[in-house]
């Protein structure tokens, strides 16, 4: 499988009260990898959507990762994301076996990204390019780095932080394979929107 196109991250709090409505909306615009991501400490409900998620992933063709448990990836029979707070790749690639896809936070360092390549990593991620909600004290990055990177490693680069439709096309025509969106995706009014950015997001790739 190739890893190009929306990455479509997961958000409790943005999502409460419409978690699989508007993931759905987003997978019926194509997405490429969804992340849940979740920091809760409440291990059932994390259980519980991460199923539900996996069988929406399934109906829709789409790969299900999960963000820093590499043991609910396990469970699930699905991808892990590590941040470098997670520890090395190894362990989870011997837990989740050859076929898992395992993706590692590389924040703007280029020699934490070779690390993950020689650790077996299937992407790294480069972030944050703009003022992110999220992740609002991470260093900045920006489209130099993804042109060394393009140059230095032969993996799918995703890039995350504050990604809009205004603002990823120049991350596209840089190099970067994967658009890691949460709010530019999510922060919609409707399920309808959420589809048409979506579909808006791919159609990037299409013209790169």
């Amino acid at each position: 499988m190739k890893l190009r196109g929306l990455y479509a991250i997961t958000d409790s709090q943005l999502l409460a009260g419409r978690f699989l409505a508007y993931v759905e909306a987003a997978l019926e615009g194509g997405v490429t990898l969804l992340q849940y991501r979740d920091k809760s400490q409440d291990h059932a409900r994390r259980l519980g959507e991460a199923e539900a998620l996996k069988a929406l992933c399934e109906r829709y063709n789409t790969r299900l990762i999960i963000n820093d448990d590499a043991e609910l990836a396990a469970r699930l029979d699905v991808g892990v994301h590590l941040g470098q707070t997670d520890g090395p790749l190894t362990p989870a690639r011997t837990l989740l076996g050859r076929s898992a896809i395992i993706g590692s936070t590389c924040h703007a360092q280029l020699d934490l990204a070779e690390q993950a390549a020689r650790e077996g990593a299937d992407y790294v991620a480069f972030g944050r390019f703009f003022n992110s909600v999220t992740k609002p004290g991470a260093p900045a990055c920006n489209v130099q780095l993804l042109e060394d990177a393009r140059g230095r490693i032969k993996l799918p680069i995703a890039v995350i932080g504050g990604i809009t439709l205004d603002n990823a096309a120049p991350l596209v025509a840089h190099g970067a394979d994967l658009l890691a969106v949460i709010h530019g995706l999510f922060g919609a009014d409707s399920t309808a929107e959420v589809t048409r950015r979506a579909r808006a997001f791919n159609a990037l790739f299409a013209s790169a």
